[in-house]
């Protein structure tokens, strides 16, 4: 035990070479933010060697600094109350899981504390200067620009795409998680991110009508939920403070899902989030091998597929569970109907499996509407992925309270999964679906010649 105790105290004080007992990201109270700060960067190193102790750093001392790897730089944004931002452990913890590579946290705080946005905004470029005379001194000593990434939130997005132009976009990657909007927006790209700041620029928009910015920024631009509310954000101000930063913190969260194995999110190459929903853009391109994006770390592995000719900037829609780790699984519902008459209505249907375990998806954006003989093909999105269906149970809405009740009358039905298109497709046959009334069975194998 006191051998435990010991070895737990060196732990503690343990030091970097400069002598600080692990620094940590500067801490601020309103207090700094009302009366302002002046800016001064702080930057810290975290390695596989000292992942949980920071190594203090700068222009003229590299520390621990592996120039022969990868360094991810993490930049952050506004800061109106002082805090350090709370998913800064984990996102280190998640970089140097995925990779063995450098991770140097960006503290600006002092510089972005203040409830003056504009004050912080100002100091963007400064910041990217000091950024610079630290990469300068990576290079001299045998850095390659190929392995700078720069991971920017908010106006840190902003900061990275500064850096890039001053390498005239030769810098390995970007990654903007919900750039900033306010000032920025409309501005010409000598003054915000853009996709030319590096060879590869990705960015998650997950607050566009309000703190992220609007339009398209990188070679790809991811829009969860369409990039406006976030489901399990407050809709209301009730909320508190939540309902003004949890929209736009989600871009990190998402990006911090992409750090874990259980959670690949897919996006789907689109020109608007109303096409997406309705099941206009599941193939990511020409041919079937060509794989869809991922949203987040990975999503560099697409680069290859950004062909001549494709616009500069590529749109990318997908929706998200409420709760972490987000993860949505597309399939398709085809219908074909018998109805004399058009029906127009939404479609819930529901998956269970052996061991009990069920999934709902509405699909309820828009009415369907239902022809005599003509196939339509619904695209449902389910927060488990269950591997083998034993039941399937459907429901046919109008959205009508009062009336009749309308029946619906199913030719046939197949349930094919997007993410897994190798998995048998699933039909029923002959159903008759009366309103608002659930209707239970269980699938069989569609024949071969319809997969």
């Amino acid at each position: 035990m006191l051998r435990l105790y010991f070895l737990l105290s060196l732990m503690c004080l343990v030091r970097s070479d400069t002598g600080e007992t692990c620094p940590s990201f500067t801490k601020l109270s309103f207090h700094s933010a009302v009366v302002g700060t002046g800016l001064n960067v702080k930057l810290m190193l975290y390695t596989r060697r000292n992942p949980t102790c920071a190594q203090a750093i700068n222009s003229t001392v590299l520390g621990n600094l592996n120039v022969t790897k990868k360094t991810a730089f993490v930049v952050h944004g506004f800061r109106p109350t002082g805090s350090p931002p709370v998913w800064i452990e984990d996102l280190v913890e998640g970089l140097l899981s995925v990779e063995d590579m450098n991770v140097v946290i960006v503290d600006w705080n002092r510089g972005a504390t203040t409830v003056m946005y504009n004050h912080a905004s100002s100091k963007t470029r400064k910041v990217a200067t000091v950024l610079k005379e630290f990469i300068d001194l990576m290079l001299a000593e045998g850095t390659s620009l190929d392995d700078i990434y720069m991971i920017g939130v908010s106006l840190g997005a902003h900061i990275a795409g500064f850096v890039g132009k001053m390498y005239d976009g030769q810098l390995g990657r970007i990654t903007g998680l919900d750039p900033a909007g306010p000032l920025f927006n409309g501005k010409p790209p000598e003054d915000r991110l853009d996709p030319r700041d590096a060879q590869f620029v990705d960015v998650i928009h997950s607050d566009t009508d309000a703190l992220g910015y609007k339009k398209p920024l990188g070679n790809i631009d991811f829009y969860p939920n369409g990039g406006l509310d976030q489901p399990g954000c407050p809709k209301t101000i009730f909320g508190g403070m939540q309902y003004f930063k949890c929209d736009h913190q989600r871009s990190v969260y998402l990006y911090l899902s992409s750090l874990r194995e259980n959670c690949a999110i897919t996006a789907y190459p689109c020109d608007s989030y109303r096409d997406y929903r309705n099941g206009k853009c599941v193939n990511c391109g020409i041919s079937q091998t060509e794989p869809c994006p991922v949203l987040g770390y990975y999503a560099d592995n697409w680069k290859d597929y950004l062909r001549e000719g494709d616009p500069p900037m590529i749109k990318a829609f997908f929706d998200t569970d409420e709760e972490k780790p987000f993860c949505i699984y597309h399939y398709f519902v085809d219908i074909i109907t018998w109805n004399k008459n058009i029906r127009r209505g939404s479609i819930t249907i529901k998956l269970k499996d052996k061991a009990g375990n069920t999934t709902e998806s509405k699909i309820n954006h828009e009415p369907a509407t239902f022809q005599k003989y003509h196939q339509v093909s619904l695209l449902a999105r389910f927060n488990q992925d269950l591997d083998k269906v034993a039941a399937i149970s459907l429901v046919f809405s109008t959205g009508s309270v009062i009336g009749p009740r309308y029946k619906l009358r199913i030719l046939r039905m197949k349930l094919r999964s997007l993410g897994h298109p190798e998995r048998p497709q699933l039909c029923r046959y002959d159903l008759v679906l009366v309103e608002n009334v659930e209707t239970v069975f269980q699938p069989i194998l569609c024949p071969k010649l319809q997969m």
